[in-house]
């Protein structure tokens, strides 16, 4: 039986990309959620140029909100996997289908794409401190919770849409991703990791308020996985003692 295979974009202020990005995704995707996190420029508007279902937020709640919304809204509509990406030509539409073969395969419960899997010649370089956090980051994790994964915070994902029920989020900002591999490996589900291109367009944008700072950035991180690692214990067969906590 065929797949219902849901695509789920996030989007704050992307006029500059929204238009060129949900056209090429409509060549790969019926179906298609974007989450506008509360926008104030003209991305309401240009949404309703495209054939896509759309929650709007009133303000500004956070990308680990939009993910949460994308979650509920695929397991309500009864679908079998979604697939998120970004809005801002960092996640190339023409990879959707690499996670739809992945998908058919039906072995893998996330499939996780990693700008670090492969050195590929057209690839970007981000700004040094942020792929510094990144590394740092996704080695603790993989010390802490033996999960294989390259890259902690690429947002081109496929999530089996079953298993998201058990998952318990409260993180609404860009530790999301954090929370979420402690839980999928306090729940043992099954990760694959492809590659993804890197693709860095605005090397200057930034994370707002306090996280602009990398050693706060990463202090929160930090704090977020020893919240989770706490939360989790019982379910979790610890890797490694050198936790940050």
């Amino acid at each position: 039986m065929k797949k219902r295979i849901l695509i789920g974009i996030p989007v704050y202020n992307e006029a500059k990309y929204i238009n060129s990005v949900l056209s090429e995704v409509c060549k790969y995707a019926d179906d298609i959620l974007v989450v506008d996190d509360g926008s104030t420029d003209l991305t309401p508007a240009l949404l309703a140029g495209h054939k896509v279902e759309v929650i709007r937020h009133s303000e500004n709640r956070g990308y680990g909100r939009s993910l949460q919304d994308m979650f509920r809204w695929a397991a309500v509509d009864n679908f079998d996997w979604l697939i998120t990406m970004d809005c801002d030509e960092q996640h190339e539409p023409a990879s959707i289908p690499d996670f739809v073969r992945m998908i058919d395969q039906d072995d893998s419960d996330i499939i996780s794409g990693s700008r670090y899997a492969e050195t590929h010649p057209e690839n970007d370089m981000p700004p040094k401190e942020r792929q510094a956090i990144n590394r740092q980051v996704t080695d603790e994790l993989h010390d802490a919770l033996g999960i294989a994964i390259t890259d902690a915070f690429c947002g081109f994902k496929a999530y089996r849409v079953p298993t998201l029920d058990a998952f318990d989020f409260d993180v609404n900002g860009y530790a999301f991703p954090i929370q979420f591999w402690v839980q999928a490996a306090a729940r043992k589900l099954r990760i694959t990791e492809i590659p993804v291109r890197m693709i860095y367009n605005d090397p200057n944008r930034t994370f707002g308020g306090q996280l602009d700072d990398p050693v706060k950035r990463l202090d929160h991180y930090r704090a977020v996985l020893c919240n989770e690692l706490r939360k989790h214990e019982t379910l979790l067969e610890l890797h490694s003692a050198s936790t940050p906590c």
